[in-house]
């Protein structure tokens, strides 16, 4: 079981979708069942008529889902109950929180966003401040003290010390709402996903929601974290930065199989540009990728980060290219994380077994 869990924040930019036809190839050819889930919480953000274009553009592009959407806004009840469990084991407690601070806990970290750590020393002394009422008042995590080891089938392994890095990090806004790091582990665990596919800015994240996994006694799914693609600029591709968005080629005339077959170039699954309908990446995916039901790593597709440049967009538009040198990828830019060795023989016989609980 694994999801799609676009933000209705605006137009999907063309690294949501890279990161999305990896999500759907692997599901087809592993046998997963693909939810689709709307992740709204962020109220403010949200733009109107973006989730109805949202649904369009994954059925135009031809990356169905499978029964039908969940919207986060339309049910708080299984957050609270999170919320109530952990308040009983002694996990959470409530503190003030500026506006900027809050809008960050209800959008997902990204790469280059830095976060405020908030030390274990700051914890309330006071007992009726460590319980969970929900209104006018935030609500933060008591991070225990410790590394966590993040076994990824892309990117290797890597260790985070989220008390060490973020420290008591935020539940519930004052918003009366789930922050994104809570609604994402509640959401999977009740969903029953055992595969996590995203972009690797929130590798990070994937310690800190392994705590809540274990403390809310949900098995921990295995992670896939894919490499950014970036801007000419060595930024990642951004809704905030104003990218090119497939829904503004889809405008103007570009056909999904051009788009479909530019996602399948910077996922190493054909060498060269060419239009190619889902069904035809998804036979070239099985190809070269060669999944199995027991849990493929992706070796044989070379993922690594890779930039939409000028000749990409002038292809999508079946304009003349230019004769130039490919774009390099500046040192350091898309990396979530330093570079980790690939995974040992023992790590990849974990990660083949299956989620850890």
């Amino acid at each position: 079981m694994s999801r799609l869990a676009p933000s209705p924040t605006g137009d999907l930019h063309l690294g949501n979708l890279r990161t999305f036809a990896l999500n759907w190839a692997l599901a087809r050819s592993l046998g997963w069942t693909l939810r689709l889930r709307l992740e709204d919480l962020d109220a403010p953000r949200v733009k109107p008529g973006a989730i109805e274009a949202t649904v369009d553009l994954l059925r135009w592009i031809g990356f169905e889902h499978d029964g039908p959407a969940l919207r986060q806004s339309s049910d708080l009840a299984p957050y609270r109950a999170a919320m109530e469990r952990l308040a009983a084991m002694g996990l959470v407690y409530s503190c003030g929180l500026s506006r900027a601070a809050l809008r960050r806990a209800l959008s997902a970290p990204h790469v280059g966003e830095r976060e405020h750590r908030c030390p274990a020393s700051m914890r309330p002394t006071e007992r009726s401040r460590w319980r969970f009422a929900a209104g006018d008042v935030n609500h933060r995590f008591a991070t225990p003290p410790g590394s966590i080891e993040i076994v990824d089938a892309i990117a290797g392994a890597h260790r985070f010390d989220p008390a060490e890095e973020v420290g008591d990090f935020v539940l519930w806004t004052r918003c009366d709402l789930p922050s994104y790091q809570l609604a994402v582990v509640v959401d999977d665990a009740r969903q029953g996903v055992t595969d996590v596919v995203r972009g690797d800015d929130l590798l990070p994240s994937a310690a800190r929601q392994a705590l809540l996994y274990r403390a809310l006694g949900a098995p921990i799914p295995r992670w896939w974290h894919v490499p950014l693609v970036l801007g000419s600029d060595g930024a990642r591709l951004a809704k905030r930065a104003d990218s090119r968005s497939a829904w503004s080629y889809r405008r103007e005339g570009v056909a999904p199989e051009r788009l479909v077959g530019l996602l399948a170039r910077w996922l190493g699954v054909v060498a060269e540009r060419a239009p190619l309908s889902s069904g035809e990446f998804l036979a070239a995916f099985a190809s070269r990728a060669d999944p199995d039901a027991a849990g493929a790593t992706l070796d044989g597709l070379g993922l690594r980060p890779v930039v939409f440049d000028e000749e990409d967009h002038r292809w999508l538009l079946g304009q003349p290219l230019a004769l130039a040198l490919p774009a390099r990828i500046p040192a350091g830019a898309g990396c979530a994380a330093p570079p980790a060795a690939p995974p040992t023989s023992e790590q990849r016989a974990a990660h083949r077994a299956g989620p850890a609980g």
